[in-house]
């Protein structure tokens, strides 16, 4: 089998709101989300969720025809990654397989952050090193609500809820993130992630479906990225935890 197994990336970008600071391969996302997001609502189906943007590297957890694969955002085997943050959290994944296994139905993914290693934000970790936002089926994300319900149970954190229900600003959202946030930031918290749902009409009379609409985010504009990898700062890694 080849070393991608879902033979496409395990999680996609989200696009910037304004004022939010962008990378090269960024992009901002379209104005009418920014509203919709951070001012006015469509009308009453419409539902805001704001989490704390985490700052560690995009990983996931797949279940395939019955086995599981550790995977890297692009969608690669955790085992075959350059790096070794990588190959610590395939080993990680291996520890914890029952748990994976229990939580996933065949053809999800768990999607969230691998924390093991500092890249632009320091951590002392209240929790595991793997911080869980979305569960997926192709591109497909499953509503908080559900997300929630499924995960409990297992011990996966998840990122900080900062706010749900109407629009709310960007500086609103900052403020009660506050310097560090509540994953145990040492360094100023990163940005937070606003995520829209919907209540969709399913065609049968008064029937009403949820859905994940979808994602934006803020970065703070001072954010430097990386800035405690090997490759950008010339000195040893940070380590934010240490297996056991």
């Amino acid at each position: 089998m080849s070393n991608k197994p879902l033979g496409r990336k395990n999680y996609g970008s989200i696009p910037h709101l304004p004022n939010s600071r962008m990378g090269p391969a960024d992009k901002h996302c379209e104005e009418g989300q920014a509203k919709i997001a951070t001012e006015q609502a469509r009308d009453k189906n419409d539902e805001i969720f704001v989490q704390e943007k985490i700052d560690g590297s995009n990983v996931g957890v797949a279940k395939k025809d019955g086995k599981l694969f550790s995977l890297t955002r692009a969608g690669y085997t955790a085992d075959t990654s350059p790096y070794e943050q990588h190959h610590f959290f395939s080993d990680w994944v291996e520890e914890n397989q029952d748990t994976f296994m229990e939580l996933l139905n065949d053809g999800e993914r768990i999607a969230g952050e691998w924390l093991m290693q500092a890249h632009g934000t320091r951590y002392k970790l209240p929790h595991g090193p793997f911080v869980a936002f979305d569960i997926l089926v192709g591109y497909k994300r499953m509503p908080y609500d559900e997300f929630m319900e499924r995960i409990s149970g297992f011990d996966i954190p998840t990122p900080y809820l900062v706010h749900r229900g109407d629009p709310i600003s960007i500086a609103e959202v900052m403020e009660t993130l506050g310097k560090n946030g509540f994953h145990g930031a040492l360094d100023e918290v990163e940005g937070a992630v606003w995520r829209v749902e919907r209540d969709k009409a399913t065609g049968v009379k008064g029937e009403k479906k949820r859905v994940v609409d979808f994602l934006v985010k803020y970065v703070r504009p001072d954010k430097e990225d990386g800035i405690y990898l090997p490759n950008v700062s010339g000195k040893e890694a940070v380590w934010n935890w240490q297996p056991s």
